[in-house]
């Protein structure tokens, strides 16, 4: 198996003299709780020594909340969910959030030939299979290990053919909200069969913060020279084309909104951008994927990772839901960058592996780091 390590962090630099979230701006742990399937979903709290925050649920390992200040130490929480354990299970189902596996992103045609075996997936995203399924770890309750109060570890048990993927997979993610505030999130995970596994992180951004508007006049840079196009159904071709002469070059800091309503078929295809991006890697273990600058409140978020893609997607299905606050979340309020191994590597073979095997560990990393100017 060929395994890379992967990383994301997101680091937002912070004036000392914040003004911190009071507690009761923060979500109640005792008003988010319920039950499901007879498990108790439970909200966890993890903070740094500059007074960031961050909230995560059980349900999924999701980012429930993330609290970081702008130029001025106003703090604002910038991640756009739900507000209870409730609604985030009865709710329509946006990944908000969600630790997305046992495949991150989309398998086309729901189904893929392992070692001359074909694995038949949910099709639950039209013909075609996404983030692992209408069951997939972002729905399911993991177990909890809070280490202190800046680091918190989730498990889970993914039985064989779970979902129809082979092999008994334990998985591990861990976060961590560091003091240089970067909300760093590793995957670790195990296999006793030759199985695929991508793994990200969902959540989505508003630098403005969440439920505050358009982030089409966000300022983006994304670290990539190509991009994997689509088909209509949003599976790539196969294709690694140059982003140069295109709405998806990011090379510098560009407005997202910018080039989005181009008459490019590719931005047809997912109503905007939704689309992976093949990264610049170094030398480093870690590169730096993307970085996205919000001009009215001066938040800066980097994006670091030892993945080869990125999925940049800017919220081109959100459709007015409710959540945290009762503030409404319309199209292009927000947007995701999900570190990954590229969509439906295993139909492509031309893209990095993404095959796990019995005795060793599959690891990936992404750093959210935010900071202020």
């Amino acid at each position: 198996m060929k395994l890379l390590n992967v990383l994301c962090v997101v680091i937002i630099p912070v004036m000392m003299s914040c003004q911190k979230p009071q507690k009761k701006e923060l979500i109640s742990e005792t008003d988010f709780s319920c039950d499901y399937n007879g498990k108790k979903v439970e909200l966890f709290t993890l903070t740094n020594k500059n007074g960031l925050v961050c909230q995560l649920t059980n349900f999924g390992a999701r980012v429930v909340s993330l609290w970081v200040p702008d130029k001025n130490g106003n703090f604002a929480d910038v991640a756009v969910g739900y507000g209870t354990g409730k609604d985030f299970i009865d709710k329509k189902e946006y990944f908000f959030g969600g630790t997305i596996g046992r495949y991150g992103n989309r398998i086309g045609q729901a189904k893929f030939t392992l070692d001359g075996i074909e694995y038949q997936l949910e099709a639950n995203n039209g013909e075609n299979h996404l983030h692992g399924g209408s069951n997939g770890f972002y729905r399911q309750i993991w177990d909890v290990n809070q280490i202190d109060k800046q680091t918190l570890e989730f498990s889970l048990h993914s039985a064989d053919m779970d979902g129809g993927y082979p092999g008994n997979v334990d998985v591990k993610v861990r976060y961590q909200f560091t003091d240089d505030n970067e909300l760093k999130i590793e995957y670790f995970g195990t296999t006793d069969k030759l199985t695929v596994l991508n793994l990200t992180n969902h959540t989505y951004f508003n630098l403005k913060g969440a439920g505050a508007g358009t982030i089409n006049d966000h300022q983006l840079m994304i670290n990539a020279d190509s991009f994997t196009p689509v088909d209509a159904g949003l599976i790539p071709t196969g294709e690694i084309l140059p982003v140069k002469g295109t709405a998806f070059d990011f090379n510098n800091l560009t407005a997202i909104g910018e080039r989005v309503d181009n008459d490019e078929t590719q931005l047809s295809y997912g109503k905007g951008y939704d689309h992976n991006w093949v990264l610049n890697q170094s030398d480093e273990k870690l590169t730096l994927a993307a970085k996205v600058v919000e001009p009215s409140s001066g938040r800066i978020l980097e994006v670091y990772t030892n993945e080869p893609g990125i999925q940049f997607y800017g919220g081109n299905f959100l459709d007015g839901v409710v959540g945290k606050g009762n503030k409404k979340y319309d199209f292009r309020t927000a947007f995701c960058l999900e570190t990954q191994h590229f969509p439906d590597s295993p139909n492509q073979a031309n893209f990095p592996d993404v095959t796990v095997t019995p005795g060793e560990e599959y690891y990936s990393i992404c750093i959210y780091k935010f900071s202020s100017k």
